[in-house]
């Protein structure tokens, strides 16, 4: 049997990069005036080798003009040998538009001068794209949420663990890590034992289901939402994790709270003021003045109230509504999201 070489070498897989047309590499030496390209560039760049000259000057040329005050000019790099790592958008003479990632380096001599320059440009099109649709989509999805009360959410988790969506931290005023310590804490008092009771059941049938909460608001209020569960399965049909619809009940929509602050206020512990006293040297007021709080007068850096504390059923190992997990793997539990 003939042996097979598996090796390969990076110039190899930038070969490959290049003829998809991924990336490309340039270099420009100053004292020659020599500058080459690869093939990658030419074809990132939509030009052909055999009618253009490689040239910085022609690269900036293709760039997007309301991007190309952010990247240097030639004598950026000849003279002053300054060259920096950006994302631009780029025009191609067929008229479509890229976005390239751009990372470079100058040379210098022993005395410090600049003497060559070289660089690699990725294309991050599809990425860039991405990250921007998902950007807009969480926009209108808050819109949303601000104006309706109405939220989705869907999260896996392991060995019990709940993760809270920025909305319910909002509208409930809690951490991230208050929730995961007692999840039951956002549902009133009186609430807690029906819901956690319906919510066990309906999950052990691992259908969808809908059910209400009478969730405590941020403001000292509280209001009626109603939860749609539905489970998400793997390729083999198992739950992986609950998606879930909510909405307020009726009645006008309660005011969206400040997280960043309201999450500053309520973790801010005696322990932690006092540490920072300590270690500043400051008073009460001037901790309260660096943090953009009103006067501890006002109670604004007391210990939080005891309107969120632990519900005396609520077990940790739990997940809210869910049923425990006896082997305790890291497969999602089925436990639904908030």
């Amino acid at each position: 049997m003939m042996d097979v070489d598996f090796r390969f070498s990076s110039r190899e897989f930038l070969r490959l990069l290049e003829d998809a047309a991924l990336t490309g590499t340039w270099g420009w030496t100053f004292a020659t005036r020599e500058q080459v390209w690869s093939p990658g560039l030419f074809k990132l760049l939509g030009l052909d080798p055999a009618i253009v000259s490689p040239s910085y000057d022609l690269l900036t040329q293709r760039v997007h003009p309301d991007d190309r005050d952010r990247i240097e000019s030639g004598s950026d790099i000849a003279i002053h040998g300054v060259l920096g790592d950006h994302t631009v958008r780029v025009l191609r003479p067929d008229g479509r538009q890229r976005i390239l990632q751009t990372r470079g380096t100058v040379y210098h001599s022993p005395e410090g001068r600049p003497y060559a320059a070289a660089g690699v440009v990725l294309d991050v099109t599809d990425r860039e794209q991405m990250a921007t649709a998902l950007r807009a989509e969480r926009r209108r999805q808050w819109a949303l949420f601000e104006a309706l009360q109405s939220w989705t959410n869907s999260a896996l988790y392991t060995n019990g663990q709940r993760t809270a969506s920025p909305e319910i931290l909002t509208l409930t005023g809690i951490t991230q890590e208050m929730f995961r310590d007692h999840c039951d804490r956002i549902v009133a008092a009186p609430d807690r034992s029906r819901t956690r009771a319906e919510i066990q059941e309906r999950i052990a049938l691992g259908e969808a289901f809908e059910v209400s909460k009478q969730i405590l608001l941020a403001d000292g209020d509280s209001g009626e939402f109603r939860f749609l569960y539905t489970p998400v399965r793997d390729a083999e049909g198992r739950v992986e994790t609950w998606a879930t619809y909510a909405a307020r009940v009726g009645r006008e929509r309660a005011p969206v709270v400040d997280q960043a602050r309201k999450g500053l206020e309520q973790a801010i512990q005696g322990r932690h003021v006092r540490a920072a006293r300590a270690l500043l040297g400051w008073s009460m007021q001037d901790l309260a003045k660096a943090g953009g709080f009103p006067s501890p007068r006002s109670g604004a850096l007391r210990r939080p109230t005891a309107r969120f504390a632990p519900a005396a059923t609520a077990s940790p190992s739990r997940p809210c509504g869910g049923r425990a997990s006896a082997s305790r793997s890291s497969r999602a539990t089925g436990s639904p999201s908030s």
